[in-house]
């Protein structure tokens, strides 16, 4: 019965996106959410009636392209602000900023709350400064002051906080006064990441927890639905990264060529590091990992590929390493039983995300080819008529979704 009624809450969707009324609303509206993890195929492993009926009365992409390293903190940030993790200068979940002479980690609230970190305009504080209301509900950099500003609703992060009181949170803020209520909401959810990563992602654990999603994002519409502003209402729902298949027998130790009494210190964690070695040091290390092991990949700070746009940032030190898709990197003292994980280069399809938009601003029944992550950034600003900073998202690459 739920999946008839979704395909009869899309179906009402369809005819209002698609209706030549006179209603001209003074300000577009742009929901986004992002579901931490969510590879791109995974609705083709579960029953997702919710995301198929989205792809009939909207665009579905492909696959979304993040950015190297394919990582939540980074990509997160990437999707705000249209900038590459080197640009903006959040380049791993955790990192040395000698340029701050501090240390970032995704599990320290003071440090995630500190805009000295986050570089870039994120485009809530774009909208904010051309007097447009905007909200975020636990999105990457939004709960700190970047620029000096804030979204107009913001929230510290609160992992417990359940899916139907996060819904009650987007109902309360477009419920609002035209003056305070938001025409752009940000927000997240930490799911399937955390399943994929201890199942694997061609676990049936991950296929139950996709359904789960599903059901959460059809009870959202359902909400949604209930608002007299619906049918002006443009959503996308997406992700940061995809997920990739661990093997126990795909296992590098670094410290098995690697003298850590030549580092100073080193960021990240499997299958992407940046490493700082002491001086003097850094021709041996580097020869060290490129001969040692045929899965690694290492680059000289400066001399990372182009096409990842990474390793030029003062934040990813000396060296950058990584693996091919499926090997894990570890130290051999700290080893973590995952089966499933991300951070690859962005080349590997497994990294892939999700991408669906719905909405009068889309067109309908739209497949949209692979696109860049960055790319986002200048199409929320053309959905919601505002003035995007420079940036290195092209609108080009996205503008044939839209009517």
């Amino acid at each position: 019965m739920k999946q008839i009624a979704y395909l009869l809450l899309f179906t009402i969707f369809l005819s209002s996106c698609g209706s030549n009324n006179n209603e001209q609303p003074t300000k577009p509206y742009l929901i986004i959410l992002s579901l931490d993890g969510f590879r791109w195929d995974y609705p083709e492993k579960a029953n997702t009636p919710t995301f198929d009926s989205l792809a009939r009365v909207g665009v579905r992409a492909e696959s979304l392209k993040p950015s190297f390293p394919t990582k939540t903190f980074p990509n997160h940030y990437t999707i705000a602000t249209g900038l590459y993790p080197d640009n903006h200068g959040i380049v791993l979940n955790r990192f040395h900023a000698p340029d701050l002479g501090k240390n970032y980690s995704i599990s320290k609230r003071e440090t995630i709350i500190d805009g000295d970190f986050y570089g870039g305009t994120p485009m809530w504080n774009v909208a904010e400064m051309q007097g447009m209301k905007s909200a975020t509900l636990f999105w990457v950099g939004a709960s700190a002051d970047v620029n000096g500003r804030h979204a107009s609703h913001w929230s510290l992060y609160n992992e417990e906080l359940p899916m139907d009181s996060r819904i009650d949170s987007l109902v309360n803020w477009l419920s609002l006064p035209e003056k305070e209520k938001p025409h752009l909401i940000m927000w997240y959810y930490h799911e399937p990441d955390a399943v994929g990563h201890h199942y694997g992602p061609n676990s049936p654990e991950v296929v139950a927890e996709v359904e789960k999603l599903d059901a959460f994002v059809g009870d959202f519409f359902t909400e949604m639905r209930k608002l007299p502003i619906f049918n002006q209402l443009n959503f996308i729902i997406t992700s940061d990264h995809g997920m990739a298949e661990l093997s126990p027998e795909k296992v590098i130790f670094l410290d098995e060529f690697i003298d850590t009494n030549k580092l100073e210190f080193w960021d990240g964690s499997s299958p992407v590091l940046n490493l700082k070695t002491k001086p003097g040091e850094l021709e041996e290390v580097y020869n060290n990992i490129n001969a040692k092991h045929d899965h690694l990949l290492v680059w000289k700070h400066g001399e990372v590929p182009e096409e990842l746009n990474y390793g030029n940032n003062i934040r990813t030190h000396d060296l950058t390493i990584t693996s091919d898709s499926g090997w894990s990197i570890y130290w051999s003292w700290k080893q973590r039983k995952s089966l499933g994980t991300h951070g690859f280069l962005n080349s590997c399809k497994d990294m892939h995300a999700i991408f669906y938009a719905a909405g009068p601003a889309f067109k309908q029944e739209h497949i949209q080819p692979t696109f860049n992550n960055v790319d986002i950034y200048p199409l929320a600003g053309k959905i919601l008529d505002l003035e995007m900073p420079d940036s290195d998202g092209e609108i080009k690459n996205v503008k044939g979704m839209l009517r």
